[in-house]
């Protein structure tokens, strides 16, 4: 049950300016605070509220993606890491190169669709072995680690081995910049 309080215009003009004031003075101003209307309580301002800080989000060790992940990538620094999504490296890291000015890579947290051992992008017609999507036409998948993609990321033949056999449908991908 609630308790609406109904005040006139004048006095809800002097429960602000009464706010404003103490805001005022609690941050080093010299104002006196407003004279209460005819029949009103003077006016306290409320007491500060803490804000508690937003919860830090813990890291996997040596990444800069959250420990709950399963792949890591940092596409400022061109690496991705496999992990246990408790906190801790299991692969990596490994060289990682992602997408073009025009055809960057997304950056945020994903959830891998499907894999595919053999695919050839119907796109750009370019073989993709080791294929795990993650992103609408975005995957890892083998490629040249010193020719962009189109927005996927291209590992090394080693290493895209690694991560189409730990990753599976369901497991999260972070990608940051």
């Amino acid at each position: 049950m609630s308790t609406h309080v109904h005040r006139s215009p004048s006095a809800l003009v002097t429960v602000v300016l009464g706010v404003l004031a103490a805001l005022l003075v609690g941050a080093g101003a010299a104002t006196a605070a407003p004279a209460p209307a005819p029949g009103q309580l003077p006016l306290q301002a409320p007491p500060p509220v803490a804000v508690p800080p937003a919860p830090a989000v813990a890291l996997t060790a040596g990444t800069p993606c959250a420990a709950t992940v399963d792949a890591c990538v940092d596409l400022s620094e061109q690496r991705a890491w496999l992990t246990d999504g408790a906190g801790t490296v299991t692969y990596g890291p490994v060289g990682a190169l992602g997408g073009t000015r025009k055809d960057p890579t997304p950056t945020g947290t994903f959830t891998v669709d499907y894999k595919d051992r053999d695919h050839v992008s119907n796109l750009y017609d370019a073989d993709m072995p080791y294929s795990v999507f993650f992103a609408p036409a975005i995957a890892f998948h083998t490629g040249s680690l010193s020719e962009r993609s189109h927005g996927c990321l291209h590992l090394g033949k080693t290493a895209s081995k690694r991560f189409f056999a730990d990753l599976s449908p369901g497991d999260t991908v972070q990608v940051v910049r």
